[in-house]
C-alpha cells in the first residue's frame, strides 16, 4: 500500500495519465456547489465565508502554468518515490539528431522569448563541437511540463567518447534511444544502448527524421528490437515505446501517420514511462560526482544527482571514494539546479534531482559526498579500458618554442593531470624519457580533440603515431588485439573500392545489404589497428561518399602484419623558405603540403611521395640568377594545390617513424630523428 506525502517540492499531476489537466484540485463545480452553499446558509463564520469566497473565484479564473509547490512524493515499500521528477539521458549513433531533439524540447518548453536569437544546436557549446558537428561533453538541462521537471542529459554519440556516456548514465532513471529513420540502428548505437541495458535502464525509442524521402520505420523498430534481444535485455525492456519524431521540424506523434504539431506526445511518453527516482529522503546524505565544470569566479564546479537524504547550501560535509582511508572534508558554498536552460541557486536539494555545487576544490569524478556524522561511499564509476596510445613530449624540432606559450615538460604533464580529472577513459604514464608521457584513449579521435585544445590553449608539444594497446591471453600466452566492427555505406559503383581497401587490411566482411537511394551498406570485423590511416584511403577510393562507422567489440589473437600505408613521403633536407622555383620540380613527385613562402626545415615532411619508401627533395632550392638569365625569363610556375595539414588529417598520415609537431599556430609532420630510416636523395 502507497502512502501520500507532502513535501514543499514541485508539483506533479498523476503519472499515469499525462493527458491530464495538470492539477489535482477538485472541479470548478465542487467548489462552487459548496461555497455557494455555505455563504448562502449564513451559519458560517465573518473569516470562513470570506475564505470560501476567496476560493470560489479562484476556481473559476483560468488555470495557470504550473508553478513549484508542494508536491506528492509515493512511499511504497519504505521507499520515496519523487513523481515530480524525470530524469532521462538522450542516447544514439552520431548524427541521428539527438542536440537537434533537444533544441526542439527547450524551444517548446517556452525556455527562450519570443524575440530571443537562439543558435542551432543550443547544447553544442563548446567549439570543436560546433566545428565538427557532433556532441563531444555531455551536458545537462532542464525542462518543465505540466508541472513535472525533466532534468535531460545530452550525451555523445561517438564511440571515442563513451566514457562520457557511460558516468553520466548512473544519474538517469531512463533513457531515450534515437535512431535515424532510414539507417536504424549503427554500430555506436550498440555501444550505447548495451551500457544503457547493463545498467538496467528503461528504454524510450525515438525513431528520428521520419520526414526524410526514403524513411523506413516499421524496418528500425524491427531492426531496434532484434538489437535488443541480442544484447540480453529484459522481458520488460524488449516493450519499450516507440515515439515517432521530426526534431528539426519540431513535431512528434505515436505513429508515423499521425504526427501531432509539437513534441507533446515525446514529452507524455517520458512523463508516463520513465521510471520517476526511487530515493530515501530521510537518509543520510549521497551524492555520486559524475561530471566536474569550472567557472573563473566560482572555481570548480562538482555535478551529480542526490542519491539520498539533503544537500544545502553552507553545510559541511565529506567527500571519499571507497577504500579511501581519510575521507576529505569541505563546505558546499553555492548550490544550483537545472532549471528552463539555466542553472538557478538555490538553498536545498532534495534526492532524487540532479544538481550542481561549489566549494570543493579537491573533489573529483567517482567520488561521494557524504554526510560527515555518516560516511558511505557509493560505488565509483567504471568505464571500459582504452585501446589506443600516444606518445605526448616536448616539441624537440628546429623551429621548437617559436609559437606555443606553454612549452616545457612541467607545462605538459600538468596540463595532462588536470585533463584525467574529467575525462576517465583517458590514462597518462610516465614515457620513455623525462619529457614524454604515454597518453591512452578510447580512438585516434579522442585523442585527438584533447590535441587540438591544447592546441588552441596555447601548448606547444609533438606526438608520435598511434598504436593500439594489446593484451596477452591469460590462458594460451598469445598476445590479443582491440577487434572492431566496421559499418561502411557506400554507394553501389563504388563498392568494389571498399571491398578491396578493406581486404587489403585483414577485415573480414560479416553482412551485405542494400542501404537507401542507391548505397550499399557492408558490416565488416576488423583489427583497429586496420584502422588507422584508413579514412583518408577510403574518402580518395570512393570520391568522398563512403561513410565508415566503427565500434570495438573486444579483443582477438593477433592477426600479423598489416600493411596502412602503400605511399612514401616527400622529406625537405634543407632548412629555409620553400620556393615556387623549387615545388615546380618537387610535385612531379608526388602530392605537396607546403607552399611558396612558408618556412620548412631539414627533416620535415612536405609531401606524399608517389611510390613506396622515402625521397629527400629540396623545396628551397632557388633559380640561380646572372647577366645572361633573369628571373622571369623561363614563364610563370604553373604549381597544384597543396594538400592542407590539418590536426585530424596528420594523425591518420603518420608513420611508424614520423611525429607530429604541434602548435598555437601550425601543424608539421616529420621523421623521427631516432629511427634509423634513410630516405633516397633525389
Amino acid at each position: 500500500m502507497a502512502t501520500h506525502i507532502t513535501s514543499p517540492l514541485v508539483a506533479k499531476p498523476s503519472r499515469r495519465a499525462p493527458h491530464y489537466a495538470p492539477h489535482n484540485a477538485p472541479s470548478t463545480q465542487t467548489i462552487g456547489q459548496r461555497c455557494a452553499g455555505e455563504i448562502a446558509r449564513g451559519g458560517a463564520h465573518v473569516q470562513q465565508r470570506r475564505r470560501w469566497t476567496a476560493a470560489l473565484a479562484a476556481a473559476a479564473a483560468p488555470p495557470a502554468e504550473a508553478a513549484p509547490a508542494a508536491a506528492a512524493i509515493d512511499v511504497v515499500g519504505g521507499e520515496s518515490v519523487r513523481e515530480d521528477i524525470r530524469n532521462v539521458a538522450i542516447i544514439a549513433h552520431v548524427d541521428h539528431g539527438k542536440t537537434t531533439l533537444v533544441d526542439a524540447m527547450l524551444k517548446q518548453s517556452k525556455v527562450f522569448r519570443s524575440n530571443q536569437a537562439v543558435e542551432v544546436r543550443i547544447m553544442d557549446s563548446n567549439d570543436q563541437e560546433r566545428e565538427r558537428g557532433i556532441t563531444i561533453l555531455s551536458k545537462n538541462t532542464a525542462v518543465r511540463y505540466k508541472g513535472t521537471k525533466i532534468n535531460i542529459i545530452d550525451t555523445p554519440g561517438h564511440a571515442d567518447f563513451g566514457g562520457e556516456v557511460e558516468r553520466v548514465l548512473n544519474m538517469a532513471d531512463g533513457v531515450l534511444l534515437l535512431v535515424d529513420s532510414v539507417e536504424g540502428p549503427m554500430p555506436q548505437t550498440r555501444f550505447v544502448l548495451r551500457k544503457a541495458l547493463e545498467l538496467n535502464k528503461k528504454v524510450l525509442v525515438v525513431v528520428n527524421k521520419v520526414d526524410r524521402p526514403a524513411a523506413r520505420c516499421e524496418w528500425v523498430i524491427d531492426q531496434t528490437f532484434e538489437l535488443m534481444m541480442d544484447l540480453g535485455a529484459s522481458d520488460e525492456q524488449c516493450d519499450f515505446t516507440a515515439v515517432y519524431a521530426s526534431a528539426i521540424s519540431g513535431i512528434a506523434g505515436m505513429s508515423p501517420s499521425a504526427m501531432a504539431e509539437d513534441m507533446e506526445p515525446l514529452f507524455d511518453a517520458i512523463v508516463r514511462d520513465v521510471s520517476p527516482p526511487k530515493v530515501q529522503m530521510d537518509a543520510p546524505l549521497q551524492m555520486l560526482v559524475t561530471n566536474l565544470d569550472y567557472d573563473e569566479h566560482k572555481g570548480r564546479i562538482a555535478i551529480g544527482r542526490v542519491q539520498s537524504g539533503t544537500v544545502r547550501k553552507g553545510d559541511s560535509i565529506v567527500f571519499t571514494k571507497p577504500g579511501d582511508e581519510k575521507p576529505k572534508q569541505g563546505r558546499i558554498a553555492e548550490l544550483f539546479v537545472y532549471d528552463q536552460f539555466a542553472r538557478t541557486a538555490v538553498d536545498e536539494v532534495a534526492a532524487g534531482d540532479i544538481c550542481a555545487l561549489t566549494g570543493l576544490s579537491a573533489v573529483s569524478i567517482g567520488e561521494t559526498i557524504c554526510d560527515p556524522a555518516d560516511v558511505r561511499p557509493l560505488p565509483t564509476i567504471e568505464v571500459e579500458e582504452p585501446t589506443v596510445r600516444m606518445t605526448f613530449s616536448v616539441n624537440t624540432s628546429p623551429f621548437a618554442g617559436q609559437e606555443g606559450k606553454f612549452v616545457t615538460s612541467r607545462n605538459l604533464k600538468d596540463r595532462l593531470e588536470r585533463e584525467l580529472e574529467r575525462n576517465l577513459a583517458l590514462r597518462v604514464e610516465p614515457g620513455v624519457g623525462a619529457e614524454s608521457f604515454e597518453v591512452s584513449g578510447r580512438g585516434s579521435l579522442h585523442l585527438g580533440v584533447l590535441m587540438e585544445t591544447m592546441k588552441r590553449e596555447g601548448y606547444e608539444f609533438e606526438v608520435g603515431p598511434p598504436q593500439v594497446i594489446t593484451k596477452i591471453d591469460p590462458t594460451t600466452g598469445g598476445k590479443m588485439e582491440p577487434m572492431e566492427e566496421a559499418v561502411v555505406e557506400v554507394p553501389e559503383e563504388h563498392v568494389g573500392q571498399v571491398v578491396d581497401l578493406m581486404g587489403q587490411r585483414k577485415a573480414q566482411m560479416v553482412d551485405m545489404t542494400p542501404g537507401s537511394d542507391g548505397t550499399t551498406r557492408i558490416k565488416y570485423e576488423i583489427p583497429t589497428r586496420a584502422l588507422l590511416g584508413i579514412r583518408n584511403a577510403m574518402l580518395t577510393a570512393t570520391k568522398g561518399t563512403a561513410v565508415l562507422n566503427t565500434v570495438v567489440t573486444g579483443y582477438t589473437p593477433y592477426v600479423g602484419e598489416i600493411q596502412t600505408r602503400e605511399n612514401g613521403s616527400l622529406v625537405g633536407f634543407e632548412t629555409g623558405q620553400v620556393t615556387a622555383y623549387a615545388l615546380d620540380t618537387v610535385q612531379q613527385r608526388g602530392r605537396l603540403f607546403v607552399k611558396p613562402g612558408e618556412q620548412v626545415y631539414e627533416g620535415q615532411v612536405v609531401g606524399i611521395y608517389q611510390r613506396s619508401g622515402d625521397l629527400k627533395v629540396n623545396v628551397c632550392k632557388r633559380k640561380a640568377l646572372t647577366n645572361m638569365r633573369a628571373a622571369g625569363k623561363d614563364g610563370p610556375q604553373v604549381l597544384s594545390e597543396p594538400i592542407p595539414v590539418t590536426l585530424d588529417y596528420a594523425l591518420e598520415y603518420l608513420a611508424d617513424d614520423e611525429l607530429c609537431e604541434i602548435g598555437p599556430n601550425s601543424v608539421r609532420i616529420r621523421k623521427n630523428p631516432k629511427k634509423n630510416s634513410k630516405p633516397t636523395k633525389a
